[in-house]
């Protein structure tokens, strides 16, 4: 399981290092163009910033894309550990940037990672976390003059279907957290003649 923020929020967090403000926003990226769209409104909205560094991490399993960058700062002093305290947290599909305006004091290696690191930590401890849980799914297979009231027991017991097809024969899809209550119910309902096969897994 990992955390992501509600579609819409957007938790935001300044610090003063050193004459340096830091302004650190985070918001749900469920894709690489959501996450651009990010980096593109900080830089709108922090004109006066000589960097804005930002991370990302979208999507699970072999589909898990981690980016990051320093935009001009030293390597390794910006991008990394804002991308660290994401991964730390255990966040996905959450995109983050940070704007620095530089307040005329060096900060050191160290003192920009404890300072972008810093700063968007801060805004996470503000921000209303969401779960986000593996669903497995499966796929039941039907004949037309039963599909209809299968779905409907299904649903009435409140699992989760999230499509219906029709061909040769129908084919339910559901998903579920935990399976074993699924195929317990399907059992039940079709009484052992039901027809199911696991068919992945998304994340929800």
């Amino acid at each position: 399981m990992a955390d992501t923020l509600e579609p819409g929020a957007q938790p935001y967090a300044e610090a003063i290092i050193k004459n340096s403000r830091f302004v650190a926003r985070l918001c749900r990226a469920d894709s690489e163009s959501e996450a651009a769209e990010l980096i593109r409104s900080a830089r709108e909205l922090e004109r006066g910033a000589g960097h804005h560094c930002f991370a990302y991490v979208i999507g699970h399993d072999e589909s898990r894309v981690e980016r990051s960058s320093d935009d001009g700062e030293p390597g390794g002093t910006a991008g990394v550990p804002i991308l660290n305290v994401l991964k730390a947290r255990d966040l996905v599909n959450v995109a983050a940037v940070v704007s620095r305006h530089y307040g005329g004091v060096k900060l050191g290696a160290g003192g920009l990672v404890r300072a972008y690191g810093g700063t968007v930590a801060t805004a996470i401890d503000g921000a209303e976390l969401k779960p986000r849980r593996r669903w497995e799914v499966l796929r039941l297979a039907a004949d037309h003059a039963d599909a209809g009231w299968i779905e409907a027991e299904l649903r009435r017991r409140a699992f989760e279907v999230t499509d219906v097809e029709y061909g040769e024969r129908a084919v339910i899809t559901l998903i579920a957290v935990d399976t074993e209550p699924l195929i317990a119910a399907i059992d039940e309902i079709t009484s052992g003649r039901g027809e199911y096969t696991p068919a992945g897994h998304v994340w929800r």
